[in-house]
């Protein structure tokens, strides 16, 4: 069932919610990164919640004009006046007044949230009211998704993916260095400005299918766990559009298949997953990575000490050093050092002399930072240097010049 769902075998309306949660996916993944970037995806809740009384009021307009209130493209039309006017407070509070931005993130989107839950109650009174769905806004609702909602979301996710991709390299200058964007000649307000703009447009093209509650985990997760695998924005920004659309997508497959199960959650909880994936296997910030650097450099010590025992005709005590020496070829399995275990010996003990040189040296502080106990001299220094030093410091006792 899986199978025919994700190759869109599974009908009309299942067809329609995968692919339009897909191009969703892609355009938050993409918009989200310029939010992580610039530390801003508090706003991008603010604006999910400043999207209600906009539904709320949109749907009493339509129905006071003899409409049935549910027509989608002017509920969203609602919407995104109304988290516009949500973000004009946020900038009013924070400009004018002592508020933080985000105690002022906080007033907006706890006052705009009630008032639309006020109206949702209001509207359920009305002889029309009880039909209008639009409790499905707050976590997204696909049943019975028509053609042309199914357009709006795609055209619209696709036209914010086109915009993001023209703006994205002011967008990632401000994101990085907002001082340095200033000097360039950058309107820093205008264009943090269009990132909010941006977030909003995916924000209310999502209330569909994910709802206003969840779709700033759409924002947000993605490109935290592209950061994971990346560390260019480029890449970054790629990366989060791919896993935000597999995810919208996989996840409206899983709906399919399992009609009682909303389709916004499953897809928030496939992009979860993604993000414990990378948080575990990234190859350069996963934690597996992390783990195996860190016994990587501690076997790099064990070994190190080791050959300085040796060197110093010192015991070797520790049975993880002995095995590690012994893996190695340094030394046999009574403990002796082999011929290329000694040669490896008296050069670790010649270059903790050398590396003392370097540290008393001030014409030498440079290649001094660099020390950590392991790093070979050799690439810090040049060989004329450390010829230099070894005439210095001489042949250390017992060992070769």
């Amino acid at each position: 069932m899986l199978t025919e769902a994700l190759t869109l075998q599974l009908g009309y309306n299942a067809t329609l919610v995968a692919l339009g949660a897909m191009f969703l996916g892609v355009a938050a993944g993409v918009t989200g990164t310029f939010l992580f970037l610039r530390k801003r995806a508090l706003v991008s809740d603010a604006i999910s919640h400043a999207t209600l009384p906009g539904v709320g009021l949109a749907f009493m307009i339509m129905v006071a004009f003899g409409g049935d209130g549910r027509n989608l493209l002017g509920l969203l039309l609602g919407s995104a006046l109304s988290a516009s006017f949500g973000l004009l407070c946020i900038g009013w509070l924070t400009r004018r007044t002592r508020l933080a931005e985000d105690a002022a993130i906080g007033a907006v989107l706890s006052v705009f949230f009630g008032f639309g839950i006020v109206l949702l109650t209001i509207i359920q009174t009305m002889r029309v009211g009880q039909q209008a769905g639009l409790e499905g806004f707050l976590l997204g609702s696909t049943a019975g998704m028509l053609w042309n909602d199914a357009v709006i979301i795609a055209v619209g996710g696709a036209l914010t993916l086109a915009v993001v991709i023209a703006l994205r390299r002011p967008m990632t200058l401000v994101a990085f260095d907002p001082e340095y964007a200033a000097a360039r000649g950058l309107n820093v307000a205008r264009v943090d400005l269009a990132i909010m703009g941006l977030a909003m447009a995916v924000t209310v093209v999502g209330l569909k299918i994910v709802g206003l509650i969840l779709i700033v985990a759409m924002l947000i997760i993605p490109p935290v766990a592209a950061r994971f695998w990346s560390e260019r924005t480029d890449h970054v920004a790629l990366i989060a559009g791919g896993i935000g659309g597999a995810s919208a997508y996989i996840g409206a497959g899983l709906s399919a298949v399992a009609p009682a199960l909303p389709t916004g959650p499953i897809i928030v909880l496939v992009s979860f997953a993604t993000f414990l994936i990378s948080l575990l296997l990234a190859p350069g910030r996963g934690v597996l990575a992390a783990v195996l650097r860190h016994r990587r450099f501690q076997r790099r010590v064990h070994i190190r000490q080791g050959l300085l025992a040796l060197a110093q005709g010192q015991p070797i005590y520790e049975r993880y050093t002995l095995r590690l020496l012994q893996r190695a070829g340094l030394v046999e399995a009574d403990g002796v050092a082999t011929e290329t275990g000694r040669a490896r010996a008296a050069k670790a003990l010649r270059d903790e002399a050398r590396w003392a040189l370097v540290r008393s040296d001030q014409a030498l502080e440079g290649a001094a930072a660099l020390y950590d106990g392991l790093r070979d001299l050799e690439t810090v220094l040049t060989m004329d240097q450390i010829t230099e030093i070894d005439r210095r410091i001489g042949a250390p006792q017992g060992v070769a010049l």
